[in-house]
């Protein structure tokens, strides 16, 4: 029995991309096919097949792409062979996949990161709040609608895109959250012991206390946030990652009360090692799961995150973490307070809810079930 897994489409770096992964390795003898894939190292020995965008200018140009992206996943699928299922990781169009002759009746199952953002929450995402994005999400929203309609089954990534799945697709969907490499990241006791020289070099120069901001420097992060915190609660502070915001971040870690440290580019080991000497782990933006909070809860450190979002999912309060109600740097400073006194432990446990292996229990328990409803009762999938 043979599967097709579609994917928006394959870059070097990406969370989506890592679900994309561990999708791929339950199924190892399903096809992938994607509008361009730009990291062949991630599928070496696997089949993944490109869509005409791959061949036009067009490829990898993801927002001037959007106005052709779901004719490219109607048209014609490069395919070759029958397909019994079809999975569609998507966060944007790739559920308007359309298979045609001997397979067109293929189930098709959506594992959905959100309902494309800017096309039905442009309160979420910039991008779809000019005139001319409102305008063409207009014309997309009852097409994607019809298309989501189509699935035999919807997951979401969380409860929190579940609602918004309900909102703007109609469909009721299950929960199944991402895999987080926890099993993993607590495999190590101490990954200060995998660091480079350089690295460790410079993990040394930092001090026995800080709060932690780690993510892509961009403007909705609010990463601001991080260091107006450590001011007030009087700790210093460490960002860890890269972006267009960092020029604007270093002027304002300059100019803080408390010492900031930045770290470009932190390699997985080197992150883990800040995650472990953090006290708190500060991560204010509103996401529709958030895999770095869970990372740091797995090595034992408190959380401070948003009470909207997929963190308020994620991270129990008063066990692994605090929530906070409005970006305001006195009420994440008080957060930070709170979680300073919670249990490593305690923090440690709660991540395994999240681990690897029970997002493949709980996904493939939803393919089979759905599947079965569907008339197909055996599918192949790795051990």
């Amino acid at each position: 029995m043979t599967g097709l897994i579609a994917h928006e489409w394959i870059e070097p770096r990406g969370g989506s991309e890592n679900v994309l992964e561990a999708i791929a390795a339950l199924y190892p003898d399903a096809d992938l096919v994607t509008p361009w894939n730009n990291a062949p190292h991630r599928f070496p020995d696997r089949s993944v097949r490109e869509l005409w965008l791959a061949k036009s200018p067009l490829r990898g140009r993801k927002a001037t792409s959007v106005p052709f992206v779901t004719a490219a996943w109607r048209g014609a699928i490069p395919v070759n062979a029958a397909y019994n299922w079809v999975i569609a990781s998507s966060h944007l169009f790739s559920h308007h996949i359309k298979l045609r002759g001997a397979t067109a009746d293929a189930p098709k199952l959506i594992y959905a990161y959100t309902p494309a953002r800017y096309v039905w929450n442009p309160e979420l995402d910039a991008r779809g709040a000019g005139a001319a994005a409102r305008l063409a999400s207009s014309v997309l929203r009852p097409i994607d609608r019809r298309r989501a309609g189509e699935a035999a089954s919807v997951a979401g990534i969380s409860e929190f895109v579940r609602q918004r799945i309900e909102a703007s697709w109609q469909r009721d969907a299950v929960v199944i959250y991402p895999p987080v490499e926890t099993t993993l990241i607590q495999s190590v006791a101490d990954w200060r012991s995998r660091l480079s020289d350089d690295e460790l070099a410079l993990i040394d120069t930092l001090p026995i206390d800080f709060v932690l901001g780690a993510s892509r420097f961009i403007s909705y992060k609010r990463l601001d946030l991080v260091i107006e915190a450590g001011e007030r609660v009087g700790l210093p502070v460490v960002l860890a990652d890269g972006g267009p915001e960092r020029t604007v971040l270093a002027a304002q870690a300059t100019a803080a009360r408390v010492p900031v440290t930045i770290v470009d580019d932190p390699s997985n080991a080197m992150l883990y090692s800040l995650y472990q000497r953090a006290s708190v782990f500060v991560f204010p933006p509103v996401e529709d799961f958030g895999i770095m909070p869970i990372e740091a809860m797995a090595l034992g450190t408190p959380v401070v995150a948003n009470a909207v979002g997929g963190s308020a999912e994620t991270v129990t309060e008063g066990v692994s973490g605090i929530h906070f109600e409005a970006f305001d740097a006195h009420e994440i400073g008080r957060a930070i307070e709170t979680a300073l006194g919670l249990s490593a432990a305690n923090t440690r446990e709660a991540s395994c809810a999240f681990s690897r292996e029970a997002f493949d229990a709980n996904f493939s328990r939803w393919m089979s079930s759905t599947l079965a409803a569907e008339g197909i009762h055996s599918i192949e999938r790795a051990e």
